[in-house]
């Protein structure tokens, strides 16, 4: 599981069938407290948007979680941060 930030959204005319009516968002990764590398997740909560924290499963989980069959998806947002508590 990973956290990161909602920073943008991705348009594409073109797609895969499975993708339709799917989100796809830009997320600024946070690795250890510190924002990392930008990857694009596809939002399974449907309701993502910028600037939320939110929480992603990666790899053939990102793919499964999503009804109807496999989604050509490296990573997918699940949920949402409220708050957190950083212990030094």
């Amino acid at each position: 599981m990973y956290t990161g930030i909602v920073v943008g959204s991705v348009v594409s005319t073109a797609k895969d069938e499975k993708l339709q009516g799917i989100k796809l968002l830009v997320v600024q990764m946070i690795e250890n407290g510190k924002p990392t590398k930008l990857i694009v997740a596809a939002d399974q909560t449907r309701q993502a948007g910028q600037d939320d924290f939110v929480y992603l499963i990666g790899s053939k989980e990102a793919s499964l979680i999503f009804r109807g069959g496999l989604v050509p998806a490296d990573a997918a947002i699940v949920g949402f941060v409220d708050q957190y508590n950083e212990y030094i």
